[in-house]
């Protein structure tokens, strides 16, 4: 299980530090990706962080997301500066499996809900 969390109601320029923690025994960490859906809109992967700790993001956040892992790998973060109102949507993590039937590790959770006002 992977569970996000840390989204909130935040002004524009405003700060947040979202977590993603694995749960149950079970996760094996392999990569993780941030994913984000705004209202309407179709999930969009927006920062990822490999086994070995290279880093991707989507060209939208580059500069303001910045993904991280604590040492033991099971925790990931989102740390996001520089908020945006288009920022604003249900933040998922999930880790691609290529071997599973749904392409992730674990189920999609509920997610964590960014609100920026302007």
């Amino acid at each position: 299980q992977l569970q996000a969390s840390g989204g909130g109601l935040v002004q524009t320029g405003g700060s947040l530090r979202l977590s993603c923690t694995a749960s149950g025994g079970s996760f094996e960490f392999t990569g993780m990706g941030w994913y984000r859906q705004a209202l309407g809109k179709q999930r969009e992967l927006v920062a990822a962080i490999s086994d070995s700790g290279l880093k991707e993001y989507a060209a939208s956040v580059k500069g303001r997301f910045t993904i991280s892992t604590n040492n033991a790998k099971d925790t990931v973060y989102l740390e996001i500066d520089n908020l945006k109102p288009e920022d604003t949507g249900i933040y998922y993590c999930n880790s691609p499996d290529p071997w599973s039937d749904s392409g992730f590790q674990a189920p999609w959770g509920q997610g964590t809900l960014v609100t920026v006002s302007s």
